[in-house]
């Protein structure tokens, strides 16, 4: 008997993993942007000191230093996610990570703290500039079903390159020789390992699709994209974004949103993370690799569990009550002066998970409640305003923790936090299992 040959499906199978293997290489290369942005973020923390007898830095300038980055963040965000939409997310993607190599690499030959804070707010761009291309890009590119694994996936890069970053730091300063030019280093030879594997990457067929360049988009989304995001795809409007349309009738609660619950989500953990030694030595706890390594891997063990269950049981669910329990967490640190240390540091480990956990939310919904058009610009903005509230945490509680003291400050972020779970109590979401398409088109609660 002959047998019978099926040179279609053989075709479909062998297109089918071609997609998979490219959606892995999409995903590896966005992984590694989140591992280098969180690395650059938390390698400032264990060299600190060092840094700052060397260079003899007062309490502003090492607030300064630290805050560097974030107002980077601020000024990349916003011009990375408008070039995102005006010109494409290829060409910022590769620009973006390039700045990274080449400014990663000038804090080997820093001398003096003006330069240093140069170089980091160089690099902050370049951070904005990932956020605003890197989130977008994996939100057009995933499919539905698997969106929001992914892009949490993406937070677990993130945590996980700042706690390795932590790590690490405390390592070669304390058991090596090494300066901290060169711990500060390290970064790039993280950067120049993603450079090369974006090498050769495809543009969005989502973004084609909005600037009219329909065959183009149809042959690569049938290249590259799940069956089913095609027929979405084609759903979408083509329309020239604009900033203005952030405010518009149609999304201007989504822009409020996303904003707010970003600002309110970091503002706290990068104040309390990026001076971990120093938060924990004023309750009278171990600092050092312990403490901070400690406060990091709890937040990543959060944005696992969030990763785990954002399929599942939904987006909404895993924003607003983890809010408020951290809120509350933080009040509690504040009003209670005299606690035992040990019942403080479970609280800061309880804020470190849950915080985490809802941390990530805010690498999904820019992707998900803007289209295509303002999917950019949008989160760009939004990374811009909550890099405020970051740069203003990081800033100040160095100096609020000298000055006012532990309590009041710790009161302080609760109320942060408090603000952030009312917003998101109000305006947050559910997008699970929605296309990119229904996504923007209008909230549901």
């Amino acid at each position: 008997m002959s047998s019978t040959k099926n040179p279609a499906g053989h075709r479909s199978l062998t297109t089918d993993a071609n997609k998979r293997r490219f959606l892995i290489r999409m995903v590896t290369v966005l992984i590694g942007g989140m591992v280098l942005d969180g690395y650059v973020l938390g390698i400032i923390g264990p060299v600190s000191g060092t840094m700052a007898e060397d260079l003899q830095l007062t309490a502003v300038w090492q607030g300064i230093i630290a805050a560097a980055a974030l107002v980077g963040i601020l000024i990349g965000s916003p011009i990375g996610g408008w070039a995102a939409d005006k010109f494409g997310r290829k060409p910022i993607f590769m620009f973006d990570i390039g700045l990274f190599a080449i400014a990663s690499g000038m804090q080997f030959f820093i001398d003096s703290p003006v330069l240093l804070v140069v170089v980091r707010l160089l690099m902050g761009i370049a951070i904005g500039t990932e956020y605003a291309v890197g989130w977008p890009l994996m939100a057009e590119f995933s499919p539905t079903h698997l969106r929001g694994r992914l892009m949490a996936a993406m937070g677990i890069a993130w945590y996980g390159g700042f706690m390795l970053a932590f790590l690490t730091g405390h390592l070669l300063n304390e058991y090596t020789d090494l300066s901290w030019n060169f711990i500060l280093g390290t970064s790039t030879f993280i950067a120049l390992a993603v450079f090369l594997a974006r090498l050769g990457m495809p543009e969005s067929p989502r973004w084609l699709w909005s600037v009219g360049r329909k065959d183009e988009a149809r042959a690569l989304a049938a290249r590259y994209m799940p069956d089913d995001a095609l027929d979405d795809l084609q759903h979408e409007d083509v329309r020239k974004g604009s900033f203005g349309m952030l405010f518009s009738r149609e999304y201007w609660r989504a822009t409020l949103f996303i904003s707010g619950f970003w600002f309110c989500a970091v503002t706290p953990y990068f104040a309390i993370a990026t001076f971990a030694d120093s938060v924990l030595n004023q309750y009278g706890l171990a600092g050092g690799l312990a403490g901070g390594v400690g406060l990091s891997a709890v937040a990543l063990a959060g944005v696992v569990v969030t990763f785990l269950l954002i399929e599942k049981i939904g987006r909404r669910a895993l924003t607003v009550p983890p809010q408020w329990l951290c809120a509350v967490v933080l009040a509690v640190i504040g009003l209670w002066a005299g606690a035992p240390a040990i019942i403080v540091l479970i609280l800061f480990l309880v804020f470190s998970f849950f915080n985490a956990g809802y941390n990530t939310l805010t690498n999904v919904y820019p992707g998900e409640v803007l289209p295509t058009e303002i999917r950019g610009i949008g989160t760009g903005f939004a990374a811009a305003v909550s890099r405020v509230g970051a740069g203003i945490g990081t800033f100040l509680l160095p100096i609020s923790m000298e000055n006012l003291g532990p309590g009041p400050t710790m009161l302080m972020a609760a109320g942060v936090a408090f603000v952030g779970a009312a917003l998101s109590q109000w305006l947050a979401p559910e997008t699970k299992g929605k296309s990119l398409t229904e996504a923007a088109a209008g909230y549901s609660h």
